[in-house]
């Protein structure tokens, strides 16, 4: 495959990699991941039952924790087969057209993550500055409008990026860096210009990631300015804790995608596996302490996960 250029119509197929050096250590890993998985797909599952289910539970705040966590699934879901293939089977060969697939599908739930999170900061803005309008602002409808919006968004900002790969040569060893199929690692592999490729790339992480995560801060500073207008301390403590998980949900999601820019830009010389956990944990530990952070800090949900796993009456 090296050294022989080829195009879209050779669809060239890509080679997965597990953890490099770390080859002989594979399988706990995929123990690890399993486990991981195994949480991820049954909590964020069980978060959609309960919501679905606890009609107390069927107000604008929680309809966006079912968004975050059906997304939390489709994150899962995208890297799980590649993941198995490579850590289970030691299968590392991935068509053009599935890894195209695999990096749009990927791409697409994180750029809806930071939506839905941008839109839960908006929730808890209105719901402790403005609570006497929470009701009307924050109408069913409009919460269904929030959610296709973030969706068109994302979807939009993606869908070009398989065709702007499609139309480049590829004359190096197709070797990914990670399990499964990202765009920063694809657009290393091409012996063409780039320069769309990345501009592109930089203009969508900041109309997306930068925008949200610059409106999510603003929308706490907001909210900090309310909560201090609050003589009681008690009543402080009462209302920033209804925001807790939501922080907790946002600190996870932007705190490692960071922790992979930075290794990328300014970790050249680490070792390789130090880039493949730090992907990993970017993509793993969300869709995995979601639901936990959630079942931990709501009451309802914690009632109603107890009643389920213990059999209990409340």
């Amino acid at each position: 495959m090296a050294g022989e250029a080829h195009n879209s119509s050779g669809l060239p197929p890509f080679i997965l990699t597990g953890l490099p050096g770390l080859e002989t250590s594979q399988h706990w890993l995929f123990l690890l991941l399993g486990i991981l998985y195994t949480i991820s797909i049954v909590g964020n599952a069980l978060i959609l039952f309960i919501i679905k289910e606890e009609q107390s539970l069927h107000q604008p705040m929680y309809y966006f924790l079912s968004l975050l966590s059906g997304n939390d699934l489709g994150v899962s879901f995208s890297t799980l087969p590649t993941v198995l293939a490579v850590f289970c089977f030691h299968l590392r060969e991935i068509s053009f057209n599935s890894c195209m697939s695999q990096m749009f599908f990927i791409h697409l739930f994180s750029f809806m993550e930071s939506g839905i999170l941008l839109a839960m900061s908006f929730d808890r803005y209105v719901a402790i500055c403005n609570p006497l309008r929470y009701s009307t602002v924050l109408t069913d409808a409009r919460v269904v409008w929030m959610g296709m919006c973030v969706f068109l968004r994302s979807f939009c900002m993606i869908f070009p990026l398989p065709f702007l790969l499609k139309r480049l040569p590829f004359c190096k060893a197709n070797v990914l860096s990670h399990a499964y199929c990202l765009h920063p690692d694809l657009i290393r592999l091409p012996c063409g210009d780039i320069t769309i490729n990345n501009i592109f790339g930089l203009f969508i992480v900041i109309s997306t990631f930068g925008l949200d995560s610059a409106l999510i801060l603003l929308s706490y500073v907001l909210i900090l300015r309310s909560v201090l207008a609050i003589a009681s301390q008690e009543e402080r403590l009462k209302t920033l804790n209804t925001c807790v998980s939501h922080l907790c949900a946002v600190l996870i999601f932007y705190v490692p995608m960071v922790g992979v820019s930075m290794a990328a830009r300014y970790g050249r010389h680490a070792p390789r596996y130090v880039h493949t956990l730090l992907s990993l944990v970017y993509l793993f530990v969300p869709p995995m302490l979601n639901p936990v952070i959630y079942s931990i800090k709501t009451k309802e949900i914690r009632r109603r996960l107890s009643k389920i796993l213990l059999g209990t009456k409340f």
